[in-house]
C-alpha cells in the first residue's frame, strides 16, 4: 500500500477563534496578572491620601492698553487661547502665588507639616502649591477655573479663593500704575500743548497786526469775500441772462441783415413787433389794391390814378425809412446788451480778482488762525480725557477680573478617584494580562496546531491525542478514549508503502511526551483487533513500560541480546490475549550500543515473523543514538510530539535525524491535547471525554508497585 502523499499546507492568517484560543489556553497568566494589577490599584488607592478640591470659577478680560486712544471705541474682544495660556502662567508664577504664600502664611503652615517643622522657602512652597493647582479654560469662553487639592476641604477652598483675588487684585493694581503713568504723560503732553497755543495765539495776532487784516468774526477761518455768495450767485445769473439775450439778438440782427429790401418788408412784421411798421404796410396794401382797380378803369394819365399812384410812392418811402430805422434800433440794442455784458463780467472779476488778492496776501495768517482753532480743539479733547481717566480711576473695576463663583467646601474628598482607579487598574490589569499572554504566545515555537506540523515537519498528522488519557488495557474496549487511537491505527494501517511492513518505533524529540503511554495504547487498540502484537520496551536506560502494565523488568531485550535468556522466555503475556510484551531488561554498562548490532537485526526479522505487528518503544531521539539506530532498522517510525512542550526546531530536528539514518517516518501523533480549551481541535471533542485517569507523559500518575522479583512474573511459553 502506498505511502499517504502529503502537500504542504500554506500558511493562513490568524482567525478571531485562533485569538480566542491563545486567550483561554493562556488564561491562568491572565487571571494572575488581572488579580494582581486590580489588587494593587486596589490597596494603592486606599493607601493614598484623601484629597478635597476647591474650585473658583473667574471671569478675565484683556487689556485694552495703558490708555485707551482718543479715537479707540469700545469693541468686542473674541476668544484667545494664547491670552488664556499667559495668564495661567501669570497665576503659577509668583508675581501672584507669592502674594497667596505670604497673605496665608503658607511657608510656615506648610513647613510644620511636611517639612518636619522647618519653614518652608518661597519657592518651595510654590512648587508644592503649583503641583495642588490646576487651571482650566471653559472651552470658547473668558472663564477658567481653578482647581485646589487639600487634605483639609477648608484650605483648599481657602487657597483656592486667595488666588482669584490675589490674581484680581494684581491685575487691578497693574492697571491702575499703567492709567496712573498714562494720565501723567497726557498731563505733561497737556501743559506742552497749552505752551504751544500761547504760541501760536501771539503769533496770529501778529499777523493780524502785521498784514492789516480786518477779521470781526473770532470763529472764521478764511477771509470775509468782497460780495457774499448770494451776490455773487445773482450777478453771475445775470450775466448768463444777459449773455443769453445778446446771443439771441445779435443773431436775429445778423439774419435780418442778410436780407434785401422787398425781403426784408415781409419777414421784419413778424419777427419784430412794430405798430407803425404794421399801419404803414396795411395801408401800402390798400393803396395798391385801389391802384391797381382804377389802372383797370382808367389809363395812367387819370387823376384819380396819377392821385392814388402817388400815394402809393409815399407810402413805400414811409415804409422803407421805417425799415431802416427799426434796423438801426435792433442794432443799438445789440450794442447796449454788449456793453451791459461786459460791465458785468468785469464786476465778476473785478470781484473775484480782489478775494483772491485778499486771500494770499492774509494766507499766513488765516492759517495760523486754524492752526490755533485745531491745537484748541486737541486741547479739550485732550482735558476731557484726562478729567475721564482720572474719574476712571477712582471708579471699582470689575471688568478686567471678575469672581464668578467662589469655591465652596465639599463634602466628599476628589482624590483619589476610588471607583475610577479600581476599574482603570482592572482594565489596565486585564489589557496587560492579555498582551503578556500573546507575547508569551508569540515567543512559544512549540507546537500549537496541525497545520503547524504538516508546514513545519512536512508530515502528515496521523492522530490527535487528547489529555487524561489512560491506560487502554485497564478500561473496557468501548472506552471513550480508545477512538483516538483507533483512528490513529486506521492511518497507519492506511500509510504503509507494504503489507509486509510491520515494525514500527514509536519515537521523540524529549522526554516527557507520551511516547511510551501511545505505544502500549496504540498496540492495545491494534490487539483488541485480533492481530498478534508485541511491544517492545527498546529505550534501555530509563524503561517505563514495565512500569505500566505492572510487571517485572529483571528480563527481557537486553537478556535476550546478551543471549542471556531464549525468546520465549523473555516474552511475557498481557490481559490482552493477544498482546504480548517484552521489557528492556537489565542493561550493563558494557553493552550501551547493543541495539546497533546483528543479534537485534536477527532479532526484529524473527518477530516480524512470528507477529502482525511489533512496536518498538525507543528512547528520545535526540537524547542518544539508540532511537536513530532503531527507527533505521524497523520497517517504519511514528513521530509522537506532545502538545506545547518543545520548540519546533527540535521537532523538526528530530524528523530529520529519522530520515537521516534511512529510516521511514510515516506521520506524526499529537498528543496531550486539551480539547475544551483549543478551537483548533473542536472537531475532536465530540469523539473524547475526560477520564479519571491523566496521562499526558511518560509517567503514570498512579503507577502500582513494580514486580521486581521473578516469582511475580508470567513468562508466556508460546514457541
Amino acid at each position: 500500500m502506498d505511502a499517504q502523499k502529503f502537500e504542504p499546507t500554506q500558511e493562513t492568517k490568524l482567525h478571531f477563534l485562533d485569538y480566542w484560543r491563545i486567550i483561554r489556553i493562556r488564561k491562568a497568566i491572565i487571571i494572575t496578572v488581572f488579580l494582581t494589577t486590580a489588587i494593587f490599584a486596589t490597596a494603592i488607592t486606599f493607601i493614598l491620601p484623601q484629597y478635597y478640591a476647591g474650585t473658583t470659577r473667574i471671569k478675565i478680560d484683556p487689556d485694552t492698553g495703558d490708555i485707551r486712544s482718543l479715537s479707540e471705541t469700545t469693541s468686542y474682544m473674541p476668544y484667545d487661547p494664547y491670552f488664556i495660556q499667559t495668564e495661567f502662567e501669570i497665576i503659577q508664577d509668583q508675581i501672584v502665588l507669592g502674594k497667596v504664600i505670604q497673605t496665608l502664611n503658607l511657608n510656615e503652615k506648610w513647613g510644620q507639616k511636611y517639612n518636619g517643622g522647618e519653614p518652608f522657602t518661597t519657592e518651595e512652597t510654590m512648587k508644592l502649591l503649583g503641583k495642588r493647582m490646576s487651571l482650566d479654560a471653559v472651552r470658547n469662553t473668558k472663564l477658567i477655573e481653578v482647581t485646589v487639592y487639600d487634605e483639609d476641604k477648608n484650605q483648599a477652598v481657602l487657597i483656592a479663593n486667595t488666588i482669584a483675588t490675589a490674581y484680581r487684585d494684581y491685575r487691578l493694581n497693574l492697571r491702575k500704575q499703567l492709567s496712573t503713568g498714562g494720565i501723567k504723560a497726557m498731563e505733561d503732553e497737556y501743559q506742552d500743548q497749552e505752551n504751544k497755543i500761547q504760541a501760536v495765539r501771539q503769533k496770529v495776532d501778529q499777523l493780524r497786526k502785521d498784514l492789516d487784516i480786518h477779521d470781526t468774526d473770532p470763529f472764521a477761518q478764511f477771509p470775509s469775500p468782497t460780495m457774499s455768495p448770494d451776490e455773487l450767485k445773482q450777478l453771475d445769473d445775470q450775466r448768463i441772462e444777459g449773455e443769453s439775450l445778446y446771443m439771441k439778438q445779435k443773431e436775429q440782427l445778423a439774419g435780418f441783415q442778410a436780407l434785401d429790401v422787398e425781403k426784408l418788408r415781409d419777414v421784419l412784421p413778424t419777427a419784430y413787433q412794430d405798430s407803425t411798421l404794421t399801419d404803414l404796410l396795411k395801408s401800402l396794401n390798400e393803396a395798391q389794391e385801389e391802384l391797381a382797380k382804377l389802372k383797370s378803369d382808367y389809363s395812367a394819365q387819370h387823376p384819380d390814378v396819377m392821385r392814388i399812384q402817388s400815394l402809393v410812392d409815399e407810402l413805400n418811402r414811409e415804409v422803407d425809412d421805417r425799415v431802416t430805422g427799426i434796423m438801426a434800433g435792433l442794432a443799438n440794442n445789440v450794442k447796449s446788451q454788449k456793453a451791459a455784458l461786459d460791465s458785468l463780467t468785469a464786476a465778476l472779476q473785478e470781484a473775484k480778482q480782489k478775494d483772491q488778492e485778499e486771500a494770499i496776501r492774509g494766507q499766513p495768517y488765516w492759517e495760523a488762525k486754524r492752526n490755533l482753532e485745531n491745537m484748541q480743539d486737541f486741547d479739550k479733547i485732550l482735558s476731557a480725557k484726562i478729567e475721564s481717566e482720572k474719574l476712571d480711576l477712582v471708579i471699582p473695576k470689575t471688568s478686567m477680573v471678575e469672581i464668578v463663583r467662589q469655591a465652596v467646601p465639599e463634602k466628599d474628598p476628589v482624590r483619589p478617584k476610588k471607583t475610577l482607579n479600581i476599574v482603570l487598574g482592572a482594565v489596565f490589569g486585564l489589557v496587560l494580562g492579555v498582551s503578556l499572554a500573546f507575547f508569551i504566545e508569540y515567543l512559544d515555537t512549540s507546537v500549537k496546531t496541525i497545520d503547524e506540523v504538516e508546514r513545519v515537519l512536512q508530515a502528515p498528522v496521523l492522530g490527535v491525542i487528547p489529555q487524561n488519557v489512560g491506560l487502554l488495557i485497564d478500561e473496557e474496549i468501548e472506552s471513550p478514549h480508545a477512538e483516538a487511537y483507533r483512528v490513529l491505527r486506521t492511518h497507519i494501517l492506511f500509510s504503509g508503502k507494504d503489507d509486509k511492513f510491520n515494525t514500527v518505533a514509536i519515537v521523540s524529540a524529549g522526554a516527557g511526551e507520551g511516547k511510551s503511554t501511545t505505544t502500549l495504547n496504540l498496540a492495545t487498540v491494534f490487539a483488541q483487533a485480533g492481530q498478534r502484537v508485541l511491544v517492545v520496551d527498546s529505550d534501555l536506560r530509563r524503561p517505563t513500560l514495565h512500569k505500566l502494565l505492572r510487571v517485572s523488568n529483571n528480563v527481557g531485550l537486553v537478556s535476550y541480546l546478551l543471549k542471556q535468556n531464549t525468546l520465549e522466555q523473555v516474552i511475557q503475556t498481557t490481559r490482552l490475549p493477544t498482546l504480548d510484551f517484552m521489557a528492556s531488561g537489565k542493561l550493563p554498562s558494557s553493552s550501551m550500543s547493543i541495539l546497533n548490532s546483528p543479534q537485534m537485526r536477527d532479532l526484529i526479522t524473527e518477530l516480524k515473523q512470528r507477529y502482525d505487528f511489533v512496536f518498538f518503544d525507543s528512547p528520545p531521539i535526540l537524547g542518544v543514538s539508540d532511537a536513530a539506530i532503531l527507527a533505521s532498522e524497523v520497517d517504519f517510525a511514528i513521530q509522537v510530539i506532545q502538545y506545547r512542550r518543545y520548540p519546533q526546531p527540535m521537532n523538526l530536528r528530530a524528523k530529520q535525524m529519522v530520515e537521516k539514518v534511512g529510516g521511514h517516518l510515516v506521520g506524526i501523533v499529537l498528543n496531550n491535547i486539551n480539547m475544551s480549551q483549543d478551537e483548533s481541535y473542536y472537531y475532536y471533542s465530540g469523539y473524547y471525554h475526560d477520564s479519571g485517569y491523566t496521562k499526558g507523559t511518560d509517567e503514570p500518575e498512579a503507577a502500582g508497585k513494580t514486580l521486581d522479583d521473578a516469582s511475580q512474573t508470567e513468562i508466556k511459553q508460546k514457541y
